[in-house]
């Protein structure tokens, strides 16, 4: 493989070696981290139905979506490019492609703020300056905030650099509103406490990559009983605090028995992972990707839950 942008190193590269014209759309594609844009829009489509208690105009949806798929496509590609001597030691991220040297940090470079750039105009034009605005804070606090200053600093790196992660629910809610209030508020918080389960668990899992990058993540500091233990504490808040959303916001009763029955789902899988970890270091025997798996099917359902309440309860 070779850079793209580089022709006279690609003209001496056998063609057999080359990167085909899929092969670099797939990279560029691959740069923005489509599976995190799909749980970032995952909670920002279900908060503008929920802010309009009811259909929102298709749209402003249509809008809302390409630029927060923009913005977050942004934010990744930046993240790829400083993280890019990490990820080609990295099992799960040597595959990205900066470290396959398709395309060049260069090229990256230009890619993320022509992404970034569109974003805001989408935003601003066809949405709203608020919207914008907290779509382009939430851009600088992952690239700035995690990626450049706590990822290789602390273990408190995904707790506060998760932040990023939670303004979608807050520009859902402003792209419809057109002002913030405390029901977005709360659900940025259960997505607050949502992250760190999250990413510890898959942190478990990758673990040893972590540590051969001196990458301070929490299980690679800290015993698995003791990571166990605060995945605990976190999924008790979440679930509190997803419970919030009934009196703030006056929902009916679907939505707080939705989220009561996948908030006790998700913490007997949390207590049962906990139990795992203070018996074992073993991997195979801790499975951390079943909490993995089980909290993006309950990021999922808890924001279908958001969506449907108004329709439900009208």
């Amino acid at each position: 493989m070779t850079y793209v942008g580089h022709p006279a190193a690609a003209a001496q590269q056998p063609a057999a070696e080359r990167a085909t014209v899929r092969d670099v759309v797939a990279a560029y594609v691959g740069l923005t981290k489509p599976r995190v844009i799909e749980l970032l829009l995952l909670t920002t489509v279900p908060v503008m139905f929920f802010a309009a208690r009811g259909v929102p105009p298709l749209g402003l949806v249509v809008a809302t979506v390409v630029g927060g798929t923009f913005s977050a496509g942004s934010a990744s590609v930046f993240n790829c490019v400083y993280d890019r001597d990490i990820d080609e030691q990295m099992r799960r991220t040597r595959r990205r492609a900066l470290p396959r040297h398709i395309v060049s940090p260069a090229a990256a470079l230009v890619f993320g703020s022509v992404l970034g750039v569109l974003s805001t105009v989408i935003l601003y034009v066809w949405v709203n300056p608020l919207s914008a605005l907290l779509s382009v804070l939430a851009n600088a606090f992952y690239v700035l905030g995690y990626t450049m200053l706590l990822k290789r600093r602390t273990t408190q790196n995904i707790v506060w650099g998760g932040i990023a992660g939670c303004f979608p629910t807050l520009i859902g809610w402003t792209a419809v509103t057109g002002e913030l209030s405390w029901t977005p508020v709360v659900l940025f918080l259960v997505v607050f406490f949502w992250t760190p389960p999250h990413t510890w668990a898959l942190a478990l899992r990758y673990r040893e990559d972590y540590a051969n990058v001196d990458v301070p993540m929490l299980p690679v500091v800290m015993p698995a009983r003791q990571v166990g233990l605060r995945i605990v504490v976190y999924s008790w808040l979440m679930v509190a605090t997803s419970l919030l959303l009934w009196p703030v916001a006056g929902t009916g009763l679907f939505y707080p028995l939705a989220a009561g029955v996948l908030g006790a789902v998700f913490l007997v899988e949390a207590h049962r992972m906990w139990g795992r970890c203070r018996d074992t270091e073993s991997l195979a025997v801790i499975q951390p990707m079943r909490l993995f798996h089980t909290s993006n099917l309950y990021l999922s359902l808890l924001f279908v839950a958001v969506a449907l309440s108004p329709l439900v309860t009208r």
